[in-house]
């Protein structure tokens, strides 16, 4: 067996450290680099660009896992790794190329799907929710710590250190998985030749959201998830590049404002969703969560002041806990041999929002004028410049972030929606399903990989 021992969680978790560490890193440089390659339309531009990302990363995620239960997950590891950060030193060398392979590598960012197979491979299932808690806590923990480490870098010695340390970190993870990890999937579970089939249903991103109509409860949920991760995924691609140019965060800033919110957001969807879920219920849950997301959307789109940020930013911590909230609530309720269908369902539809939520929010910033070209260029003291308010009758004056305002609105909907969800007995109809060949894939869908896999945007779409 190729590999250092014998396959582990914690070869899959330094896998993902090391991948989402070198991107975090890049977080300050991006922001510079794409207002300088884009300095007309930079909104539109940022969206349209996480826009074909995610629709790419939608479409393949299913027929990559696929290709991974037949051919093996390290070869798969190593594809999706080497081109997901294969963009990097393109930030120095090439900003247009640089842009043009990020939305490209769309089809392959999706290491997270092979990660949740590599661990259901080699996990028993009463272990499987301590292991996707571990991989989730190493994704939020390259969140909190290497956005701030990039911002004091390029501070201190500049944008190009920063690019070449993340460099290096991408190939460390890369010579990782090619020397140290051990392919998971079982001999007998492979075929002789790659030319053996696949199963193409199994391939299909769209198979488990045509399920979607098939039980009530279950639309319901879907509907919920659509109408609150829309406004989610596009505030995710946005938010930053927000933050510097239009608020006025200095890069510092914004590194310390992703580190407190992301650290806020472990505590609220442990400690606080586990309080919530005892004392007031799964649906109460859901809803109390929905109610935090639209006050941090509304605060952030009238918001002009840091201040307003901060505070809302704590709010967008308590938000978190919607999406765990749901995942419990169809582990508790749905047949055991049905809940792998609606977590598909329901990560297949946040997969979707991936894609349509930042090229959407891209359009309503260019709707209503909201462009860094009107702007100074940042002061050299880090301090970004407020918009040109002169005009009193100018939009911004009145709403600085329009699309989180109208990303307010989409999540009220969604509370209205949540409201007529049952709390008890989701059962879906027998037969509605038919199940994957590999039991292994099934739980890649199960609740805890379903949550993990919501948080990936968070960074992907932030530092990508």
């Amino acid at each position: 067996r190729q590999g250092i021992g014998e396959p582990s969680v914690y070869h899959a978790v330094v896998v993902i450290f090391l991948e989402f560490f070198a991107w975090g890193l890049l977080t300050t440089p991006m922001l510079t680099v794409l207002h300088q390659t884009f300095p007309q339309h930079t909104f539109l531009m940022n969206g349209l660009i996480h826009g074909v990302k995610g629709l790419l990363s939608f479409l393949s995620a299913p027929l990559i896992g696929a290709l991974s239960d037949v051919w093996g997950r390290k070869s798969f590891l190593l594809l999706t790794v080497f081109f997901t950060c294969a963009p990097i030193p393109l930030m120095k060398i090439s900003p247009w190329w640089y842009f043009a392979v990020i939305s490209m590598s769309g089809v392959f960012a999706v290491t997270f799907s092979v990660i949740f197979a590599y661990v259901a491979d080699i996990t028993q299932e009463h272990e499987r929710s301590t292991a996707y808690g571990l991989v989730s806590a190493t994704f939020a923990a390259s969140l909190v710590t290497s956005p701030a480490i990039g911002a004091y870098l390029s501070q201190a010695y500049g944008d190009t250190l920063v690019v070449v340390l993340a460099s290096g970190v991408a190939l460390l993870d890369i010579g990782f998985i090619l020397l140290a990890v051990p392919e998971s999937l079982p001999e007998e579970m492979r075929p002789v030749s790659w030319g053996a089939p696949i199963s193409w249903e199994q391939a299909d991103p769209f198979a488990s959201l045509r399920k979607v109509g098939q039980d009530s409860t279950v639309l319901l949920i879907c509907i919920t998830v659509f109408l609150s991760y829309l406004p989610e995924a596009g505030q995710y691609s946005s938010f930053f590049l927000y933050l510097r140019q239009v608020i006025g965060f200095s890069s510092e800033t914004v590194a310390a404002f992703i580190g407190v919110v992301g650290i806020l957001s472990i505590l609220a969807q442990t400690v606080v969703l586990g309080i919530l879920m005892r004392s007031i219920g799964n649906k109460n849950t859901i809803l109390l969560g929905l109610g935090f997301q639209i006050l941090q959307l509304a605060w952030y789109g009238f918001g002009s002041q840091p201040w307003m940020m901060w505070a809302a930013g704590a709010v967008a911590a308590m938000s978190s806990i919607t999406f765990p909230a749901i995942s419990a609530m169809v582990s508790r309720n749905a047949d055991p041999d049905q809940q792998g269908v609606v977590q598909g369902m329901i990560t297949g539809i946040r997969g979707l929002c991936n894609g349509l939520g930042p090229a959407l929010y891209g359009f309503v910033f260019y709707l209503f004028h909201v462009e860094l070209n009107e702007m100074a260029e940042v002061a050299t003291l880090g301090k970004a410049s407020k918009p040109n308010m002169a005009n009193p009758t100018d939009e911004s004056s009145i709403i600085p972030g329009p699309p989180f305002l109208f990303g307010a609105c989409s999540v009220l909907l969604s509370l209205l929606v949540a409201l007529f969800i049952p709390e008890h007995n989701l059962v879906l109809r027998s037969g509605s399903h038919k199940k994957h060949s590999n039991g292994a894939q099934a739980h890649a869908h199960s609740p805890q990989a379903g949550g993990s896999e919501g948080k990936e945007p968070l960074l992907e779409d932030s530092s990508v």
